[in-house]
């Protein structure tokens, strides 16, 4: 009995989701404006590209080949930079790290803008990948910090094999 009631009376360690109070609901919405913000922009600035880069390539005086290169050398930038990031924010402060995409984001911008030959604009569309990746990973990764889930045992199991714990009304008879 002193064991049970020794239990019942101890409190959660800090670390439990009981003893952590949140984030109101006005950090979040200022937490999702700003990563929705920078995600729009970036994503903004690939379509803008796409949509004038016949005029941006014949101005420069650049070939077909280079063409295909300026939008082939950010995606891969991005494909590649993802995972990085993913792990980078495991290990250091992700506010810090969606910050750094975002100056990556802008100075590759302003290179771009800048740019008076293809190669040029091609190494600032690399840069501009790597921070896309950086902004599609951290983006994740804080919300899924930032936003619980509001029950455990009603989330979709994606591969875990035991089930959720039954509640108390569909619990079978005890056995006689």
């Amino acid at each position: 009995m002193s064991a049970t009631r020794t239990l019942d009376t101890a409190t959660p360690p800090a670390s439990t989701p009981a003893a952590d109070p949140g984030l109101s609901h006005r950090e979040i919405l200022e937490i999702l404006a700003g990563l929705l913000a920078a995600l729009f922009t970036a994503v903004l600035s690939s379509t803008i590209v796409s949509n004038a880069l016949p005029t941006i390539i014949a101005d420069l005086e650049g070939s077909q080949t280079q063409y295909t290169w300026v939008i082939t050398a950010s995606l891969l930038a991005m494909t590649v930079s993802t995972p990085v990031w993913g792990k980078l924010s495991d290990l250091i402060s992700k506010k810090l790290l969606v910050q750094l995409a975002i100056v990556m984001f802008v100075a590759g911008s302003a290179l771009a803008g800048a740019a008076h030959n293809v190669p040029f604009l091609i190494g600032a569309r690399v840069l501009q990948g790597l921070a896309m990746g950086g902004l599609m990973a951290l983006a994740q990764a804080i919300v899924g910090a930032a936003i619980p889930p509001r029950d455990p045992t009603t989330a979709k199991p994606s591969a875990n094999p035991t089930p959720p714990p039954r509640s108390p009304a569909n619990q079978p008879p005890p056995a006689r």
